[in-house]
């Protein structure tokens, strides 16, 4: 007998990503290791594992960090450009930052 998939818990997230963006692989920081960058990435700078046609390599493998798998394309961060959405990344990345009280 076949079954019919459970539909999802949370239809709004059921965007795709846009082919050719990456920004999610770019704009955030990854404290976590990624295979390639040990340390994890700053913000701003590229993943080695997104590749030429801005996809990642490791998608849907045990060793892609746990905080990817967790970021989700929606219409608020992704916009319609792939500018939008590095923007939209780069100011979450600001407005997260741990900031220094003692200064």
């Amino acid at each position: 007998m076949l079954w019919a998939p459970r539909e999802s818990a949370r239809p709004e997230r059921a965007m795709v990503c846009r082919l050719g963006c990456g920004a999610c692989c770019i704009a955030p920081s990854i404290t976590s290791a990624i295979p390639g960058m040990p340390n994890g990435k700053p913000a701003g700078v590229r993943c080695v594992q997104l590749t030429d046609d801005m996809r990642c390599a490791i998608f849907g493998r045990p060793e892609r960090p746990q905080c990817c798998g967790g970021l989700q394309p929606e219409p608020a961060m992704c916009g319609q450009t792939r500018a939008h959405a590095l923007t939209w990344l780069a100011r979450l990345e600001t407005a997260t930052q741990p900031h220094n009280d003692s200064a």
